[in-house]
């Protein structure tokens, strides 16, 4: 089920954006029109609730020296795909695990030192995964936009009226 949002959600998840350990009080502060902190704390609750934010902590590979990532695409054996993404979950230096449909299987991110540690994984440990048969792997020097900052999309928000919602 899809939840419903409106313009006070999307303005309570763009602070939280800021800063996801703000307090209620300041967020309402911050938004203005009249919204309590009791309203705030209560909206939030029910986005997390309903799936629509998570607020956790977001580690920086960077802060352990692991400054090169690399994007992994793996063609898999069609009866291996889920036993080889889910193998690749295990290792610390994979960042990202998905399935997909068309040319290649499985998509991984891979943090590292450096080019070379991230080749000896592709190479010695990803490589040799049973029912892998090819793999592709692109260096990414430059991250515009990650996944913890995609914002909740405008056209899902409510247009009606917020004023009794408040």
């Amino acid at each position: 089920m899809m939840s419903e949002n409106d313009q006070i959600d999307l303005e309570i998840v763009e602070v939280l954006m800021e800063d996801g350990r703000m307090a209620a009080a300041e967020i309402a502060r911050r938004i203005g029109g009249g919204i309590s902190e009791r309203v705030v704390r209560y909206r939030i609750e029910r986005m997390i609730n309903d799936k629509v934010i998570q607020i956790r902590p977001i580690v920086s590979a960077q802060a352990f020296g692991l400054n090169t990532r690399a994007d992994v695409v793996l063609e898999v054996e069609a009866d291996a795909i889920m036993d080889v993404a889910h193998k690749a979950m295990a290792y610390d230096c994979v960042s990202y695990v998905a399935c997909s449909i068309g040319e290649m299987d499985v998509s991984i991110q891979v943090v590292a030192k450096d080019t070379a540690e991230i080749y000896r994984f592709v190479t010695e440990v990803i490589g040799k995964m049973p029912g892998v048969r090819k793999t592709t792997t692109s260096i990414v020097p430059i991250v515009l936009k990650d996944v913890y900052q995609w914002r909740m999309p405008r056209a899902s928000v409510k247009k009606e009226n917020t004023a009794n919602s408040k």
